[in-house]
């Protein structure tokens, strides 16, 4: 009978043995289970990031792709803004001529060349005299005792007109300030 229980014993210590090795490999599944979750889930995170850093990239080189098409002539139009300034001296100076046909060639070469600039983008700035002055938008030449009471601190005479480039200002105004 020594040898029955001897016989038992290793037949259940093999028992014991395979459970274990079983439950060993089914560890060892689990843990390597879990262990392509966690690299599925990091590879996930990386190619989030990744795709909303190159979505970022792409909105980004679109908005300065925009403004530099926007401002593409900028360099350009500023060199051309002084022959403006001219057209309107001249046409100032020469108001009460109107019927010279001279001068009639140039109001229709001015009025065409503003016609130009204006479908590229630019503006008149706006100002008119009593016109509260704004550091911001204006750039004051000088300032003299103001005419009335009411001008002080106020545009009282416009020397240089500003234009603006899309929403950017590409000269300021010249104005004299009243004190």
């Amino acid at each position: 009978m020594a040898t029955e229980d001897n016989t038992q014993e290793i037949d259940e210590t093999q028992l014991e043995d395979a459970a274990n090795e079983q439950a060993e490999e089914v560890q060892e599944e689990i843990s390597e289970l879990e262990q392509a979750k966690l690299d599925l889930e990091t590879e996930k995170d990386k190619f989030l990031r990744l795709f909303a850093e190159f979505e970022n990239y792409k909105r980004r080189t679109t908005k300065e792709r925009i403004e530099l098409f926007k401002t593409a002539g900028q360099e350009v139009i500023q060199s051309l803004l002084p022959v403006l300034d001219d057209f309107d001296r001249a046409l100032k100076e020469f108001s009460d001529e109107k019927d010279d046909p001279h001068v009639q060639g140039m109001t229709l070469i001015s009025n065409k060349f503003k016609e130009t600039m204006k479908s590229k983008g630019l503006e008149e700035a706006t100002v008119k005299v009593g016109d509260a002055f704004d550091a911001e938008i204006h750039e004051a030449i000088t300032q003299i005792p103001a005419p009335k009471k009411k001008l002080v601190g106020k545009v009282v005479d416009v020397i240089e007109k500003g234009y603006k480039l899309g929403d950017k200002i590409i000269r300021f105004p010249k104005v004299v300030t009243g004190k």
